[in-house]
């Protein structure tokens, strides 16, 4: 198997990494919030060598080696459905009409609402520990925005300098949102970083995208999108994942007609962890290879 490759898409304005040969079928990449495209990079080549596709994974903008949203403006959920059907567009140029979309976390919630508005640019879902987006309750609406408020007209802060790429990864590891340890972060922060002439390291994300957005769905939009949705869906848990038995996250899968859930050992990062990623390759090829993945089916 080849070492990934750069790509460059949509102008320049998004960056990203691809497996695989470039005339197999084409799969689009969706990582969560504050990752990359590293997100897939031990996941890919067992899914190319799989099931012989090529997989497109992109930096979403502000993440990665992408470009970062101009000076004003803000990251909103809805504004990366561009970064993908201009990634899209871009592929289609290539003999790509329909694709299908494996994401991750926020990429899943992205590839959600693609799937939702725009149905004949998605062939399948292949979502890992994530589905739909996050809500807010319609009468915390100006809350929601008050937070965001606040937090756009703060004065911006630079980026966190660390010493050498060992003290970004156990940064990673120590003030992420969702537990994860060193081996799994590792690919996400060599990526996410670039040196300085003394010989530290910086953080390329954007500082932006930790602010509080200025407004969500509400449950009911985002259940209403979810039930929109056509295309034959997997739905892949860690045991250790965000979502669970927690009552929007069934009600989230309830939403879906279309799709099947295999839960399996590992966190939410279970795509990446070296003792998780086999299982959930397997798991991808063998609802690929089934006669119909359209049903609605839970597997555990």
């Amino acid at each position: 198997m080849k070492a990934a490759e750069e790509i460059s898409l949509a102008d320049g304005r998004l960056a990203g990494l691809a497996w695989g040969e470039a005339g197999a079928p084409t799969w689009l990449a969706l990582h969560g919030w504050l990752d990359n495209a590293a997100s897939f990079s031990r996941l890919a080549p067992r899914l190319v060598e799989a099931l012989g596709i090529r997989l497109v994974a992109i930096d979403f903008a502000g993440h990665g080696h992408s470009a970062r949203y101009p000076t004003g403006v803000d990251y909103a959920i809805w504004d990366y459905t561009h970064d993908v059907l201009d990634v899209l567009d871009a592929l289609a140029s290539q003999g790509l009409e329909r694709a299908t979309l494996l994401g991750h976390s926020m990429g899943a919630g992205v590839a959600c609402l693609v799937a939702a508005a725009m149905p004949e640019r998605v062939e399948r879902l292949v979502l890992i520990d994530g589905l739909g987006t996050l809500t807010t309750p319609s009468e915390d609406t100006a809350s929601q925005l008050r937070k965001g408020l606040v937090a756009q007209r703060r004065r911006p802060s630079s980026s966190p300098r660390y010493a050498d790429i060992e003290s970004a990864i156990a940064a990673r590891v120590g003030g992420g949102v969702t537990p994860i340890d060193a081996a799994t972060a590792e690919p996400l922060v060599v990526r996410n970083v670039e040196r300085d002439a003394q010989g530290g390291c910086r953080l390329r994300t954007d500082g932006r995208l930790l602010r509080p957005s200025l407004v969500r769905f509400c449950p009911e939009q985002t259940l209403a999108l979810l039930g929109a949705i056509r295309a034959p869906t997997l739905l892949i848990e860690g045991e250790q994942g965000i979502l669970g038995e927690r009552s929007f996250a069934r009600r989230a899968r309830q939403a879906v007609t279309t799709l099947e859930r295999r839960i399996l050992a590992g966190g939410h990062h279970l795509h990446l962890e070296p003792d998780a990623v086999a299982a959930v390759a397997e798991a991808i090829g063998a609802y690929i290879e089934e006669p119909n993945t359209a049903g609605s089916a839970e597997r555990v």
